[in-house]
């Protein structure tokens, strides 16, 4: 695990560790007078979205969500693509159960996009909207309030060819997400110079449901081992818990406030390659369960939008800056499996 440690600050910024023993040391509470940080969330309802939430809020940040279907009551509910809607919930930020009133965030983490490749394929001019037009619009909002806007995108905007790659590599996307979020890239930094972009790979976490994720989306067809089932051993994944990603975007944040040249790419990755049949596996043996029923195939997937073979992000540019965390696979998919554990009375063992 990637700790943050102690940097030399340039004049006039705060060094990293008064932040650290804030806390404890109400001596330093009066030397260093930390404004109250405020960080609003786009989709906050999605898997993603709800661990930057829970991050932000349990260290000391005054949080705002906002969604749209799912939003009420949690979360504040606006339309994106409506950039009145956009305009006010930045101008009128508003904590629920503070005093704080009409204030505008020091952060923006914009989590919100269509992520599903094929329902990009299927529904383009929505997927543009949101992915493209929305994010150019939420850069340029956040310019004017002075707001430090991390824009989430993938590693989807490369081919896969020659892993792995780093922040400055060429894009060239081979589906229509992947063209949608280098799009969106572009749209940020043309609208917002000091605007950060965050690359991730497949997600997975505490899901509400386990079709949230490519990951735990696999999980049924594990636990049925009645019925074969074929499992993806041809594109190579990095799959990467929300709340390493959560955690990223937290020190990201962090290290801006005292250090304004925090901006442009990075890359966030967990660091276990597999396949989906080996993320299979593995999640089989993680809860004692057979998995001679997964079937290896090896092929390149013909069906749905194309694939990149390997989109390996290279990470040392934060790794460098001291940020980044990385949960094991095992235990990481074990947290947020285990709920939907169908056969619970057989399987404490795998707790002790």
């Amino acid at each position: 695990m990637i700790k943050t440690h102690t940097r030399t600050c340039a004049p006039g910024t705060i060094p990293t560790f008064y932040l650290a023993n804030m806390k404890t040391d109400p001596q330093m509470q009066e030397e260093v007078n930390i404004p109250n940080r405020r960080v609003l969330i786009t989709g906050a309802t999605g898997l993603l979205g709800r661990a930057v939430y829970k991050e932000f809020q349990q260290n000391n940040w005054h949080a705002v969500g906002c969604g749209f279907r799912r939003a009420r009551p949690k979360f504040e509910q606006v339309n994106l693509l409506d950039s009145s809607a956009v305009h006010h919930i930045i101008y009128d930020f508003q904590v629920k159960n503070t005093s704080m009133l009409n204030s505008q965030p020091h952060v923006i983490v914009h989590c919100a996009a269509e992520r599903r490749p094929d329902v990009v394929e299927n529904q383009p001019d929505a997927a543009s909207q949101l992915n493209v037009a929305a994010s150019g619009n939420l850069a340029k909002e956040a310019a004017a309030v002075g707001a430090f806007l991390i824009y989430i995108s993938s590693d989807y905007v490369f081919d896969g060819i020659n892993p792995p790659y780093r922040e400055e590599d060429i894009p060239s996307p081979l589906n229509l997400y992947g063209k949608t979020k280098l799009e969106g890239e572009r749209a940020v930094l043309e609208n917002n110079l000091g605007a950060a972009v965050l690359r991730i790979p497949v997600l997975y976490g505490e899901v509400e449901k386990l079709e949230e994720s490519a990951v735990t989306v696999m999980f049924d067809k594990v636990q049925f081992s009645n019925k074969s089932a074929n499992m993806d051993h041809w594109q190579q994944r990095f799959p990467t818990h929300v709340k390493d990603v959560a955690t990223v975007c937290r020190q990201l944040a962090e290290k801006r406030m005292l250090d304004p040249s925090i901006k442009g790419t990075f890359h966030w990755s967990g660091n276990e390659q597999m396949t989906k049949y080996e993320m299979a596996c593995a999640i089989a043996d993680t809860f004692n369960l057979p998995s001679s029923h997964l079937r290896p195939i090896t092929d390149s997937p013909v069906l749905g939008a194309q694939r990149p073979r390997n989109a390996q992000l290279d990470c040392s540019k934060l790794e460098t800056l001291g940020i980044g965390q990385r949960t094991p696979f095992r235990i990481g998919i074990r947290e947020s499996l285990w709920p939907f554990l169908i056969d619970k009375r057989w399987r404490q063992t795998v707790f002790h």
